[in-house]
């Protein structure tokens, strides 16, 4: 064998053992991860939109990155210079059709991309005229509040004629709890300078303006949650000396729960003499973590700077 060969066959080994490689690496993977290409699991109707549009886009690159390879790689390897071959290859410079199809192909490209995008993003945006649930979202710094304007076409009030809310403060994360399956519409608001209402698993995010006076922007958006848990939500704009703990949770209840838990919310609690409070309310419910009282997510920031140690 020559040394050309032997070299040839070396490179080949070293080709399949990183091929073998990968492929080992890649059964770790479930066939669901494999197709969000990283990109992150979402909890929302939307959110699985906006992740087949990836994928449709990603698998559209990787198909243009091997026909661009193929072009590259195959004058190299068909038209490589053989000893004693002193001829020069075909040339195509000037081949029209060639050149129409190297123009085409990018436009058709982009064109399509351009109407999935589109037609993605219509649906990202979508509203219904009558949402299940709508939520009075007020930031302000640094934090949240949340009333329940309605609920499946219901005004939820308190004894006292208020409308149920949850408000956060420097020693409670404030609770945004919603229904499972339903259509929530999100009506953002801000009492000072510019928010951000971001969670990170809706894989959306949108800013709160002063309203309505300084509002350039639509305020209101609506999704679908399609499963119980806990979410930290994040204040996602600068806005001040304790932005980054500008924190909320989103508490996502089955129907059942959260109706019972609305329900409550509206009743004043014996022990208190007060309306339940969110805290209250969960607890009363007693349905496990999915009831903890308190955000599970993320947790207070401590602002008194004697009770924390220096850092050097």
């Amino acid at each position: 064998m020559s040394q050309q060969e032997r070299s040839r066959g070396r490179r080949l080994a070293k080709v399949i053992g990183l091929v073998s490689l990968v492929l080992f690496a890649a059964t770790g993977c479930s066939g669901d991860e494999v197709l969000r290409f990283g990109w992150p699991a979402g909890i929302t109707e939307q959110a699985h939109e906006m992740r087949r549009l990836w994928t449709g886009a990603v698998i559209a690159s990787l198909v243009v990155g091997v026909f661009t390879w193929a072009l590259m790689l195959w004058p190299v390897i068909a038209h490589r210079k053989k000893k004693g071959d002193d001829s020069l290859p075909p040339q195509r410079q000037y081949n029209q059709l060639l050149e129409a199809i190297y123009t085409g192909l990018p436009v058709i490209v982009v064109v399509v991309l351009f109407v999935f995008t589109a037609s993605t993003e219509n649906k990202v945006l979508a509203k219904t005229a009558n949402p299940d649930l709508t939520v009075d979202v007020v930031a302000f710094q640094w934090n949240w509040d949340f009333g329940y304007k309605q609920s499946q076409g219901v005004e939820h009030k308190t004894p006292d004629g208020q409308l149920v809310h949850t408000i956060g403060s420097t020693r409670e994360i404030p609770l945004l709890v919603v229904p499972v399956g339903r259509t929530v519409e999100y009506q953002l608001s801000s009492n000072d300078v510019i928010h951000s209402f971001y969670v990170p698993e809706m894989n959306f995010k949108r800013d709160v303006f002063p309203y309505p006076d300084k509002n350039n922007q639509d305020h209101t958006f609506q999704n679908k949650i399609d499963r119980a848990g806990s979410f930290v939500g994040r204040c996602a704009e600068l806005c001040g000396s304790y932005h980054a703990f500008m924190n909320f949770e989103v508490r996502a209840l089955p129907g059942d729960l959260f109706d019972q838990y609305l329900q409550l919310r509206t009743q004043v609690n014996p022990a208190t003499t007060r309306p339940y409070t969110a805290a209250e309310a969960l607890t009363r419910l007693n349905c496990g973590d999915l009831c903890k009282p308190y955000a599970v997510t993320t947790s207070p920031f401590n602002t008194d700077r004697t009770a924390r140690t220096a850092s050097g």
